[in-house]
């Protein structure tokens, strides 16, 4: 038999993390459970220019959001992946897309038969040219994928660059709308249950005491629950990924409005950009124990492609993730769980992976450790297998021209990565352990964007005759090309959802 049914939750801490628990718990649970989110305007939150990944969309989706509405009111761009610069070695330049090189040809992975005419015809074009969202972004084109057939029109997807505090407040509308209570205020206390350990309320600064069943922490770096209360402790990756330090800083727009966000590698870190309907974001994301700050701010504003609207905003963070974010009656969710340099745009995955998870998994008030055990066990995952991910960007380059570079490249790695990494080089192929994270092209993209060729491929696709292999690649890259020709501008498309 089940237990008492949760009758109140409470969130720790406003921003994209917090209400992006509120909505969706809304959404479930509003009819039958109270939810109250606390939030203090004296603590600021992270949020920048935020870039995201495709599953966003599915995220909006669940939620019924009208999409026309969601990029008028966050001042969202459309992103079709990641243009990286200067990361192999300096003049080196390659495109992260969202999508396959291709369709799959007999089951088997596109890239694998791209690796065959390659190793034929030397000047067998870059695999690049069959991604349509590579060739669309770099034409600053953009277009939803459209049609029910396999084609080049859909053979890519798609994600956001938005303003993280309008997405904030877009969610915080939607979540009161349907019955989230907003406490404004400073916690002060947490109480506990005497025998069992679990939290019973939150005592605010002006004496209200707020009492919950269960208490979701997305109170920050600082994990106010998790590390304050359960001393959840915390792994720290700085060893393998050692940049610990960030500014931020948005700058006018420039023209044209690129569909894509752009990762420049500097001498200790590296840059980004993201565009907005409203402005350009930017930062510079480094480690202070090869550069001072003073010269990272001055490497940031000398990139800006516009006028500075602001000072930099200096960050502070240890990679890493907790050993636990599912304690007792506490769950944390966004910074209190974890934080990995947002190099891929994984930060608002992994927390709509968090509170999918929650989801899925939703106690009674019997709170059985199982559930918790299982949270545990997929937040942990994931957590490894994006910092895996990131690490190979680092790992793998050929830069020798500063001290953090021949750091990155001589570091110890895990285990898992340096098997993807030594299983790509020698055959070409890819294992994927994580379903819900970045798939074989997107492995692909980084290791050949960065310099790694594999030495053989997959001996079966020599059964493939190999002239109409030839001719299979020349139409397909034909059609993209056509199908790109007649998107609109980014800009334009955008101008037409106003």
């Amino acid at each position: 038999m089940s237990g008492k049914p949760i009758r109140k939750i409470v969130i720790v801490g406003g921003g994209t993390a917090g209400w992006m628990a509120a909505a969706p718990l809304a959404l479930k649970l509003g009819k039958t459970c109270e939810i109250v989110l606390v939030e203090s305007p004296e603590i600021g939150t992270v949020g920048v220019g935020e870039a995201t990944l495709p599953t966003i969309r599915y995220f909006n989706q669940a939620l019924g959001i009208d999409n026309a509405d969601f990029v008028r009111k966050t001042q969202a761009t459309f992103k079709l992946g990641i243009e990286f610069k200067d990361w192999g070695h300096i003049g080196n330049r390659f495109f992260h897309g969202f999508g396959d090189f291709g369709p799959a040809i007999e089951g088997r992975s596109p890239i694998m038969y791209w690796l065959r005419l390659a190793s034929v015809y030397k000047d067998m074009p870059s695999y690049e040219e069959w991604s349509t969202a590579t060739v669309m972004a770099r034409a600053n084109r953009f277009m939803e994928p459209y049609g029910d057939q396999p084609a080049a029109t859909n053979a890519f997807s798609y994600a956001y660059h938005f303003d993280a505090s309008l997405y904030a407040a877009f969610l915080r509308g939607y979540a009161m709308e349907r019955g989230v209570q907003r406490a404004e205020g400073m916690i002060n206390e947490v109480e506990q249950h005497p025998e069992t350990g679990f939290i019973t309320a939150l005592k605010l600064k002006d004496g209200r005491r707020i009492e919950g069943d269960l208490f979701i922490d997305c109170s920050g770096f600082r994990g106010l629950l998790i590390e304050g209360v359960y001393q959840a402790g915390y792994d720290d990756w700085s060893a393998m990924l050692p940049c610990n330090s960030a500014q931020a800083v948005p700058c006018e727009k420039a023209e044209p409005l690129t569909p894509y966000t752009t990762s420049t590698a500097r001498s200790a870190g590296w840059t980004w950009r993201i565009p907005l309907q409203h402005r350009t974001g930017n930062g510079h994301v480094y480690c202070n124990g090869f550069t001072s700050d003073e010269e990272a701010g001055r490497v940031l504003l000398a990139g800006l492609d516009g006028r500075a609207l602001d000072d930099p905003r200096q960050l502070r963070f240890t990679t890493g993730r907790r050993r636990k974010s599912w304690i007792r009656n506490c769950v944390a969710v966004g910074l209190s769980s974890g934080f990995l340099e947002p190099l891929e745009s994984t930060s608002i995955n992994i927390i709509e992976n968090a509170v999918g998870w929650l989801l899925q998994y939703f106690p009674d008030q019997d709170f059985r450790p199982e559930l918790a055990d299982e949270f545990n066990r997929l937040v942990s995952q994931r957590y490894e297998y994006v910092r895996d991910f990131i690490i190979l960007h680092y790992k793998a380059t050929r830069r020798e021209d500063s001290e953090f570079w021949r750091y990155c490249a001589n570091m110890a790695i895990p285990d898992t990565l340096r098997h993807q990494i030594e299983l790509f080089r020698a055959t070409g192929r890819v294992m994927i352990y994580d379903t819900e994270g970045f798939g074989v092209a997107s492995h692909v993209s980084i290791l050949m964007g960065l310099g790694i060729t594999p030495k053989a491929y997959d001996p079966l696709v020599d059964l493939f005759d190999l002239e109409r292999l030839q001719d299979h690649f020349t139409r397909v890259r034909d059609t993209i090309r056509q199908a790109v020709g007649v998107v609109p501008e980014h800009a334009k498309y955008l101008a037409q959802m106003r």
